[in-house]
């Protein structure tokens, strides 16, 4: 007798508590329990980052890599020696425009170093004369006491040297991971993902496959459109500092095409080397030129490159690409910068496209001959992958009607969010 009793003080109990109350407490602790997950996942991806990072490279380069291949299969060449010519054809592209940029870089060293000079000179001189009157013995005490620091970390250099050799030979490994792994996501890249999707629950496979497939096409809009960006600011900023007679502009132009992939953050650091550039080499009102070229082309991309085509690709909201890139870089540095907006474009594609539980009304592609959701019995053996799609549309069909499908029973029959049904 006393448990039920107990059993109603505890409902009376619960009477009690305000019903808003209720629900908050209850939301607390599944997002507590969301949070405690998703901040073991965060470390234990920080400790495999060195598998993690040339994965999401490898996503990236197959993004940009695959039309290629597709347009070389359409040409009747085979599928291994499509890939073989793509990923070699891309190597040759990157070595080729590494060596031009080293051979610039060795013949315009010496006319820089000598403008370098020039324009320390310039600043003793300002120094000295300007508003600041810093005399040649104070600038003399700085030298020696710079030199002084120099000489009392000489060890936390040596160390700093031979860490920044090891993280070379880390970057090594990880390129030539990236470049093997790269090869079998053009190849398989299909049969990868419905293998994973396979290990799934079947009335999850649906929706997953949906999920993924909505959010590699924004992953890899994303890639393509911020080549396109990068390209725009790298000539605009490279053609401005050759005319206005900023030595080493291609190796500027590169540099300003690499950080240009890290949103808003790339291209305000890679802008302020070029100023810094043109002062050294050219004086202060060079310099002003160069900022003035610099912040143009940052116009342009900020109000019409990154609304218009961008926008268009990942609909990500400005302030959400800031977090998100200061976010990235505080938990991994420069691959979280690079990373963090194509991960957050994946997330909302695939966050939306469930929530709109669009995977009701389309039909899950068939593999081997085999539907996704095949029962437990049914063998999970990729054999061979149709790339993934929607239904197709006749002729005739206008926008937002179903393909017809002779063989796939309609989706009254199958019931809302039921699995799709294989022949």
């Amino acid at each position: 007798m006393n448990q039920p009793l107990r059993v109603l003080a505890d409902r009376e109990l619960d009477r009690d508590i305000p019903y808003g109350v209720r629900i908050a407490a209850s939301w607390a602790w599944r997002l507590g329990l969301i949070l405690l997950v998703g901040g073991a996942l965060v470390w234990l991806l920080s400790r495999i980052s060195f598998l993690i990072i040339p994965v999401m490279v490898a996503a990236l380069l197959a993004g940009l890599l695959s039309p290629v291949v597709r347009w070389l299969k359409k040409n009747r060449l085979p599928s291994g020696l499509a890939v073989a010519v793509t990923v070699l054809g891309f190597i040759g592209l990157i070595a080729g425009s590494l060596a031009l940029v080293g051979r610039q870089l060795v013949a315009g060293f010496g006319e820089l170093w000598s403008e370098a000079l020039a324009g320390v000179k310039q600043i003793q001189d300002w120094l000295a004369d300007g508003p600041l009157h810093v005399t040649a013995d104070q600038m003399d005490q700085y030298l020696r006491e710079a030199t002084t620091a120099l000489q009392n970390n000489t060890s936390s250099i040596v160390s700093g040297a031979l860490s920044f050799g090891s993280t070379a030979g880390h970057f090594a490994a990880g390129l030539i991971l990236a470049l093997f792994i790269l090869i079998f996501f053009l190849l398989e890249g299909d049969r990868i993902w419905a293998f994973l999707v396979r290990l799934l629950p079947r009335k999850a496979r649906a929706a997953t496959f949906g999920a993924g497939r909505k959010g590699w096409a924004s992953m890899v809009s994303y890639a393509r459109i911020q080549m396109f960006v990068a390209f725009v600011d790298a000539v605009g900023i490279g053609v401005g500092a050759a005319i206005i007679g900023v030595p080493l502009a291609l190796p500027l132009s590169v540099l300003v095409f690499i950080g240009s992939f890290i949103p808003i953050v790339g291209a305000l650091v890679t802008g302020a080397i070029a100023v810094l550039l043109a002062l050294v080499a050219n004086g202060p009102i060079n310099a002003l030129i160069m900022l003035g070229i610099v912040l143009l082309v940052q116009q342009l991309e900020s109000h019409i490159l990154q609304p218009l085509v961008m926008g268009k690709a990942v609909a990500l909201h400005p302030v959400a690409v800031i977090l998100s890139v200061a976010a990235g870089s505080y938990l991994a540095g420069i691959p979280g910068a690079l990373f963090s907006v194509p991960i957050l474009a994946v997330a909302n594609t695939a966050i939306r496209y469930i929530a709109a539980r669009t995977w009701e009304h389309e039909q899950v592609p068939a593999f081997a001959g085999e539907p996704l959701t095949a029962g437990a019995g049914v063998d999970n053996t990729i054999r061979d992958v149709q790339p993934p799609a929607v239904l197709s549309r006749g002729k005739g069909a206008a926008a937002g009607t179903k393909a017809e499908q002779p063989d796939a029973p309609p989706a009254a029959e199958r019931g809302a969010g039921a699995e799709p049904k294989g022949e």
